[in-house]
């Protein structure tokens, strides 16, 4: 493969989480480039699984999403905001937070890039069960008004065809679930 290489960065915006830079590259002949680049410190998402009356079901909160003004159903996610926090152990912070529930078992699914073109975040899915309810810690204005459905696993599929999942950490998580638990 031809070699690349990163020669220099300029911070443009540091925000509370994000880092916007403009980065200069070198490519094989020399030539220069410039790239934006988010950097982020990577998210974790959680499929919780718990027994329902038909079948096993998921956790999802449904929320207002600022940045494209609007309310999605998703799994339970969340920043990596903590510094040394561990991805595992964030998911667990995460999990509590956004349903009230605890699992007694957590499974990393993968991890995959969010978008390698513009941003270095990388997102952590895990299967959680064994849940137990603890009650919710929310943390933040989203987070106060969002609402916890449970969703029979059976349905997931269907949902995602109609349009009425379109996240994609979301979609990804839950199709890895569904195969990891043979649905």
């Amino acid at each position: 493969m031809p070699d690349f290489r990163r020669v220099g960065e300029t911070t443009i915006y540091q925000g509370y989480v994000i880092r916007v830079a403009k980065a200069d590259f070198e490519g094989p002949r020399g030539e220069r480039f410039q790239r934006d680049v988010v950097h982020s410190p990577g998210a974790v998402a959680i499929v919780a699984v718990l027994p329902g009356p038909e079948g096993p079901e998921t956790l999802l909160v449904r929320q207002f999403r600022p940045a494209i003004g609007a309310w999605l159903s998703e799994i339970p996610a969340g920043l990596r905001d903590k510094p040394g926090e561990d991805p595992a152990a964030t998911a667990a912070r995460e999990l509590i937070e956004e349903t009230g529930f605890a699992a007694g078992r957590f499974e990393l699914l993968t991890v995959f890039l969010n978008a390698a073109g513009m941003t270095d975040q990388r997102t952590h899915i895990y299967l959680a069960d064994q849940l137990s309810e603890v009650g919710s810690a929310s943390d933040g204005v989203e987070e106060a008004y969002l609402e916890l459905l449970r969703v029979p696993l059976a349905e997931v599929r269907s949902m995602i065809e109609r349009q009425e999942l379109v996240d994609a950490k979301t979609i990804i998580g839950l199709l890895l679930a569904l195969g990891r638990l043979g649905l």
